[in-house]
């Protein structure tokens, strides 16, 4: 008796989470067009045309692309978020995000920079060769040190 039976049905069902559960380990690329939950080990790049989902016992060794990410676990690499990343406060990330919105909730650790913008044109760019572009440059206002001192009485 066969585990597995072939399904004539192999549309897509944007409704079904796709999960990658805890123990398991991969080594290579994810592409996902419905929603994705990782619990496990990833070694390779990540792009969902929809929100992921990255929890506790989440290990990613790769850059991330999302429309939408919420982060508990562990990311070493770069991750671009067209709408909202939300950075949970278990949540360990070395290295650059882009992202519409974002949150980071006290307790998280971040290295990195960040850069926000709302369309589509921020971010890193394309992954090539597992790497991606640079992120773009942003000016912030810098205060003087006697005006925050003067700010602060």
């Amino acid at each position: 008796m066969a585990i597995f039976k072939p399904t004539k049905n192999t549309t897509f069902n944007p409704q079904e989470i796709n999960i990658l559960n805890g123990g398991t380990k991969i080594s290579g690329d994810l592409s996902s067009e419905g929603d994705l939950r990782i619990d496990g080990s990833l070694k390779g790049n990540i792009d969902v045309r929809a929100k992921l989902v990255l929890g506790t016992t989440a290990n990613v060794e790769g850059n991330i692309k999302a429309i939408n990410c919420d982060v508990s676990g562990n990311i070493v690499g770069n991750i671009s978020v067209t709408e909202l990343l939300t950075i949970k406060s278990s949540a360990k990330i070395n290295g650059d995000i882009s992202c519409g919105k974002l949150i980071i909730e006290s307790g998280a650790e971040f290295n990195g920079r960040s850069v926000m913008s709302t369309g589509m044109s921020a971010g890193f760019g394309e992954f090539k060769n597992g790497k991606s572009s640079k992120p773009l440059d942003t000016k912030a206002p810098v205060i003087s040190e006697s005006f925050a001192e003067k700010a602060a009485v």
